[in-house]
């Protein structure tokens, strides 16, 4: 049975998640890394519109849609509320989210996701994301 279940392709994955500064980078690097030695291909997508300094190769980069600078200085927001604005706007576009994750099909996804508590105790597009 276990020879079945690793020819198996299905997509497979971790949304990482703890407090602002915990470690949820250097977990995903380090678990890139693990997977890797063990010939997993895997690919790291960073949710985190506020991680600008990435300590690992990012296959698919949130960033590359919404700006939180951007959004701060455009609709006047603090960092919290243009998280929670940035969000809010990667899930009215999950299409592009989806169109870059199809070509990782066969890929061990680590999520990299933002560490604030508001994202997931006052809103629900975090999570409605996360079920897509």
């Amino acid at each position: 049975i276990l020879i079945i279940i690793l020819q198996f392709t299905m997509p497979f994955g971790q949304f990482v998640v703890g407090p602002p500064g915990s470690g949820k980078s250097t977990y995903c690097k380090g678990m890139q890394q693990f997977l890797e030695g063990t010939n997993r291909k895997t690919i790291i997508v960073n949710l985190d519109p506020a991680n600008d300094i990435l300590p690992y190769p990012c296959a698919v980069d949130i960033t590359e849609l919404v700006d939180l600078q951007k959004v701060m200085e455009e609709e006047s927001l603090g960092p919290n509320g243009a998280l929670v604005f940035c969000i809010e706007y990667i899930y009215a576009n999950i299409d592009w989210l989806i169109e870059k994750l199809s070509q990782f099909n066969e890929y061990y996804v680590l999520f990299d996701c933002p560490g604030q508590v508001e994202l997931f105790t006052h809103h629900d597009s975090l999570r409605k994301l996360v079920h897509q």
